[in-house]
């Protein structure tokens, strides 16, 4: 004796016993959700992945809070330019803890005004810029300092100095607080920068004696 043939099953959503084709098209939905769902979840796992592998990272590059300032050799920077200039560059003796970040040549712009530039950082992790033009004249200047008054003058080792203070708000002042000028030669010596009067004064002692030398070679 044969087995009874099962009755088909019904599905209660319909009331009554699934049709071949929506028995496929339940399957393929079935299998869309499924493929769909694992799809998801690997994203999810390689987002993870990701993230750990960049967290991991960061924790082994060292990092520092201190600025990063190049140490720039502007003694040979200096004696390349030399040549030619009858004015002698300045080429300080820095005082400990100060850094030079930059040393340059500069042509001029549309005033033709050469110019002689090194970038200071100070003990203080202040900074000066030390410019020395050749044949500087007042509007050159007054460009530089972007037209600040005299706030007065000093003596620094045998050096009088112009006292220039930015008079403009405080942020738009960017690395002009304060600055030195005077003259000597056909050279014009300007000290700009962050650095507080101190230290002005400590560069400008620095300079005093080869900014007197070349005074009196100008004579």
């Amino acid at each position: 004796m044969s087995a009874a043939k099962r009755a088909p099953r019904v599905v209660a959503e319909l009331g009554r016993p699934e049709t071949p084709d929506e028995t496929r098209t339940r399957l393929a939905e079935n299998s869309r959700k499924y493929r769909s769902h694992k799809t998801v979840n690997n994203l999810v796992l390689s987002l993870l992945a990701t993230l750990g592998t960049v967290l991991v990272l960061v924790l082994l590059v060292p990092r520092s809070d201190a600025p990063q300032n190049r140490d720039v050799d502007f003694q040979s920077v200096a004696a390349q330019v030399q040549t030619g200039i009858t004015d002698p560059l300045l080429v300080p003796e820095l005082p400990a803890g100060w850094t030079a970040n930059a040393a340059q040549w500069r042509l001029g712009g549309s005033d033709k005004i050469p110019s002689w530039y090194i970038g200071l950082i100070t003990a203080k992790t202040e900074f000066i810029g030390l410019t020395q033009a050749l044949g500087a004249n007042p509007s050159w200047l007054a460009d530089e300092l972007e037209d600040a008054p005299i706030a007065g003058t000093v003596t620094i080792a045998g050096i009088t100095w112009d006292v220039y203070r930015n008079t403009a708000p405080e942020d738009d002042r960017g690395n002009f607080e304060s600055a030195l000028v005077t003259t000597a030669g056909d050279s014009t010596y300007l000290l700009v920068g962050t650095a507080d009067d101190e230290e002005l004064a400590v560069l400008a002692e620095v300079l005093a004696e080869q900014i007197s030398s070349n005074n009196t070679e100008g004579q």
